[in-house]
């Protein structure tokens, strides 16, 4: 069995505690969130619904159908995530399930988080308590040097330093933390290095005992909507944001988002009004960001919650309970459930108000749905029907 249960034993944090994983179990994860429409929340769904990723695998062409898929659920076969954990060997990386020590604890306290990263470097910084520096790839030569005394300073109180490998501050932040621990982490796969101008710097972050990190699979070439994805990563694994110089709609403004959704803390280093690039950090002060000028600010801020205990998100979604497993559901509860959603995001706790079906059923129809490709979900446990 490799349901997600959880104990109290490591590093202020309640971590899953799945039997240690066996090579089978771990290429049965990998072909799970390999295979079409299985994201984080419906892997974890599956898993506890039927006890292995095995034997998911086993129900996905059944679940798609009945959830209304059009066409035949693309499934991850052995040889191909064979082939994909033979390159992972090939370039010094592992993969790192969830419940293993090397997963970053913070991360696991995330709605949904990555049943899987792959990772490269060392293990001790994925352990440590971290904060991510982020802000413009344009950033300006005052900028980068207030990314490095931060970073400077945060490392020497012991914090890793968390960024995306990005040109400009996040660069700046990385370099300045090598010898203290930093981890990086990749919007596509690991052999996919964005931008190929930071593959040195790369290289010095593994030298060093830093990790590179990333969710996607090897081969995978980043694109624009796989930025996002990568920030909710770095705020996930740290205990606060700062932004340094961030243009209004940048990147570095999601991850501060991703960071207030997650109850990490945000901190914004003030620019100039006159300078596009500091209008993004002022604004998040504006709204309530932690204006900070020295890395103290930041300690100081964090120091209360350093050895906070953090707790794994309670399951909001239906059908985690052990007694309540359909293994199908009546047309006429499926029917309700698909009536009651539409494009709007919607709580699952008022989907089980509205149609009365039980919590097992409208888990089941739910995992349905997503694999055939017709459900996005969204934070705060929210779902919509995809037109």
């Amino acid at each position: 069995m490799e349901l997600f249960a959880f104990d109290d034993t490591d590093d202020h944090l309640t971590r899953p505690t799945t039997p240690p994983m066996t090579e089978a179990s771990r290429l049965a994860w990998l072909r799970l969130i390999r295979s079409d429409n299985v994201g984080p929340v419906t892997f974890r769904q599956l898993v506890n619904h039927f006890g292995s990723a095995a034997a998911a695998l086993e129900a996905l062409p059944e679940l798609a159908r009945r959830g209304g898929a059009r066409a035949r659920i693309r499934i991850a076969g052995e040889a191909e995530v064979e082939r994909e954990a033979a390159t992972a060997a090939a370039c010094g990386a592992r993969f790192v399930a969830m419940g293993e020590p090397d997963y970053p604890n913070r991360l696991l306290a995330v709605e949904g988080p990555p049943p899987l990263l792959a990772v490269k470097g060392g293990s001790g910084v994925l352990r440590r308590p971290a904060v991510a520096i982020v802000g413009a790839r344009n950033a300006s030569l005052a900028g980068r040097k207030m990314a490095a005394i931060l970073a400077e300073g945060l490392g020497r109180a012991a914090f890793v330093i968390v960024s995306g490998l990005a040109r400009g501050i996040d660069a700046a932040a990385h370099e300045a933390s090598l010898d203290t621990g930093t981890i990086a982490v990749f919007a596509g796969g690991l052999d996919r290095l964005y931008p190929p101008e930071n593959a040195g710097l790369a290289d010095r972050i593994v030298a060093t005992g830093g990790a590179l990190v990333s969710e996607m699979p090897f081969g995978w070439e980043p694109r624009a909507r796989d930025f996002p994805r990568r920030n909710r990563l770095i705020s996930g694994i740290s205990l606060g944001v700062v932004v340094v110089e961030a243009a209004l709609r940048s990147g570095s403004l999601h991850t501060a988002r991703f960071a207030g959704e997650q109850g990490r803390e945000v901190f914004a280093v003030p620019g100039s009004p006159l300078d596009p690039r500091a209008e993004g950090a002022n604004d998040l002060i504006r709204e309530g960001a932690t204006l900070v000028t020295r890395a103290d600010h930041v300690i100081e801020a964090l120091a209360p919650i350093v050895g906070r205990r953090f707790e794994p998100p309670t399951a909001s979604e239906a059908g985690d309970d052990d007694l309540d497993r359909p293994m199908d559901v009546p047309e006429s509860a499926r029917r309700r459930v698909v009536e009651a959603l539409g494009p709007t995001p919607v709580g699952v706790d008022e989907i089980l108000r509205a149609t009365g079906v039980r919590p097992g059923e409208l888990h089941l129809i739910l995992m349905e749905l997503a694999l055939a490709g017709r459900l996005e979900r969204h934070a705060g446990a929210r779902v919509s029907l995809i037109p």
